[in-house]
């Protein structure tokens, strides 16, 4: 412990207390109920706390303790599975002791010291090895899909003493014992703490090289976030950010999920508990909470331990990273946490800037953001990622303020949801003309490697196709669709055809909810490859109406929720009959042109 003193005054969650010996940063138990709280900045002995948790009921004169280490999370086996609130304590566990109403200052460990874990060290290591930070110990079989490796502390290298033969372990026996640079001795255990605010180490950063595949058309192949990548989800409320994230959570090629509900609401957050456990991975067709992990602090919970939720999830994140697996973080939303933020500040008596938030705002955010990327882990073995997805919340869909105006300038990949979409129920609700992916030219060798050489140039034909119906429906609200020709009548049906059998994917449909990569170029080729010889029946003198009423446009809308990803090959043999159909027909214009005098 690091020392007591005595609370002089409390407004709200900030309180003052004169504390001798504390250190900036320390984490405290506050009063006679314990609450946690953090120590966030000191004038001679007075510090000032934030606490975590309501202080209704704390008075002044009660004591303060210090813990003697800043806010850490536990980082070891049985994260995965796990619901954890704000502060990193186990909501299921919390459950079975408190029920539904968690009381305050409950302090239980975030893993299980009770349950045994197989440990079976690395073969190559012998005693009197010298062992870098970070390096790998050994390995548990944490679930069924995801080998835990255990590493060295970040902050701990040296000479091997010894290590544990294989066996089974609790989480506080020690497996080994290292020798640091001055000879003093350190237990190695399954688990070790680390501050969420200070960024874990890494060797060097990399370069993506790979997309995120999220099963998500309008994501997938419009605008690619890579494995490493930020990226951000704004949209007024109603437009489905929460779907787009629990999609991406749940499609995602990620080899570890956490998704952080950082002041949402219940009932959404409940959705995602109750779901979560019930699905199976698409790629290992296990459990999905075999690789996934749950922070959840809704919006009736403590509004300072918002903050706190979203560095325990990106400091759990870079755990699994320096392990060599690619995360995927999902953080709804970080406009909860910046409004955290404000009040705080609002408290502190701190200069409001823009919509009163604090000046420090963009920093912040942009630190955080910083903790993504494809690196190269600390002991040397493994090359990891952690890419960052932001919800963003902005007050009546205003994209101009400050805190999604800061994220667009730290992001890679920016998809703006709709409201106009939104209302006409086309989902996922992503505007294609205010998203954006800088990730592109990357995510194209991937494509022509992987899936067709023709992915960039089919992507750009598309956007210039929806671009041009942009235009032309400005052209229709104001004149009326007959001042249009039948060439430029067909480009809204062929915008009208991408946009309903390309882009519009529903999370319900049990076909369609997610889709290969190979689905996604197949059913892009096909509409415009129906879109372009369209076209040329128009220069031949088809009438455009006769041309969309033709069933195979309807049949090529419902393409994507009759065949799944394992049949590909019909949605190709479904162009191939599209092509000789459109044959037919031009042989018949054709013939007809040749034969007018």
């Amino acid at each position: 412990m690091s020392g007591q003193g005595i609370i002089r005054e409390i407004n709200g969650p900030i309180l003052k207390a004169r504390l001798p010996g504390i250190r900036n940063g320390e984490q405290v138990r506050i009063g006679a109920l314990g609450l946690f709280g953090e120590v966030i900045a000191l004038e001679g002995e007075q510090a000032l706390v934030q606490s975590y948790e309501n202080t209704d009921g704390v008075r002044p004169g009660e004591p303060l303790e210090g813990l003697g280490w800043p806010l850490s999370v536990e980082l070891g086996p049985g994260l995965l599975g796990s619901i954890f609130d704000g502060m990193q304590r186990p909501l299921t566990e919390l459950y079975r002791a408190h029920g539904d109403l968690i009381p305050r200052g409950v302090a239980i460990p975030a893993l299980d010291r009770e349950r045994t874990w197989r440990f079976t060290p690395a073969p190559d290591l012998k005693p009197e090895q010298g062992l870098a930070a970070g390096a790998v110990l050994g390995r548990v079989q944490e679930t069924e899909s995801i080998e835990h490796r255990i590493l060295v502390p970040p902050d701990l290298g040296g000479v091997l003493v010894e290590l544990a033969p294989e066996g089974d372990y609790r989480l506080d026996d020690p497996i080994g014992r290292l020798r640091d640079a001055d000879g003093r001795h350190h237990d190695l255990f399954l688990y070790h703490r680390w501050p969420v605010r200070r960024p874990r180490p890494y060797r060097r950063r990399d370069h993506g090289v790979a997309p995120l595949l999220t099963g998500q058309r309008v994501l997938d192949t419009f605008f690619p976030v890579l494995k490493g990548g930020k990226a951000a989800v704004p949209g007024p409320f109603g437009c489905g950010k929460t779907v787009v994230q629990q999609q991406i959570a749940r499609w995602s090629n990620a080899d570890i999920v956490i998704y952080v509900g950082c002041g949402e609401r219940g009932n959404e957050l409940v959705d995602v508990l109750e779901s979560f456990p019930k699905l199976k991975d698409p790629y290992s067709g296990r459990i999905m909470m075999e690789r996934t992990l749950l922070v959840a602090n809704t919006s009736n919970m403590p509004v300072v331990a918002r903050e706190a939720s979203i560095y325990v999830g990106i400091t759990i994140a870079e755990y699994f990273r320096d392990q060599g697996y690619d995360v995927v973080m999902l953080a709804d939303s970080t406009s909860r946490w910046a409004e955290a933020l404000r009040e705080v500040a609002g408290r502190l008596g701190q200069m409001p800037v823009e919509e009163g938030y604090p000046a420090y705002l963009a920093s912040r955010l942009a630190a955080f953001y910083e903790r993504a990327g494809r690196v190269e882990a600390l002991g040397g073995s493994a090359v990891g990622s952690v890419t960052l997805i932001g919800a963003v919340s902005p007050p009546g869909g205003d994209f101009s303020e400050p805190v999604t105006s800061h994220t667009k300038e730290i992001i890679d990949t920016f998809w703006a949801l709709s409201k106009e979409l939104a209302d006409a129920r086309h989902y996922p609700a992503v505007d294609w003309v205010g998203s954006f992916s800088g990730h592109v030219d990357t995510a194209a060798r991937w494509w022509a490697e992987q899936v067709g050489e023709a992915w960039a140039e089919r992507r750009a034909q598309a956007l210039a196709l929806l671009a041009r119906d942009a235009e032309l429906a400005r052209i229709v609200n104001l004149v009326g669709p007959e001042a249009l020709s039948s060439a430029q009548r067909w480009v809204l049906e062929g915008a009208r055809l991408v946009k309903e059998a390309v882009l519009q994917q529903s999370a319900l449909d049990p076909v369609d909810s997610f889709a290969s990569p190979e689905k996604q170029y197949a059913l892009l080729d096909l509409a415009l490859s129906i879109y372009e010889r369209g076209a040329e029946l128009i220069d031949l003198g088809m009438p455009v109406q006769e041309l969309a009423a033709m069933p195979l446009l309807t049949r090529c809308r419902r393409a994507k929720g009759n065949y799944d990803s394992q049949q590909v090959e019909r949605i190709q043999a479904l162009k191939e009959e599209a092509m000789q159909q459109f044959d037919r027909q031009r042989a018949q214009y054709a013939g007809a042109g040749e034969s007018t005098p």
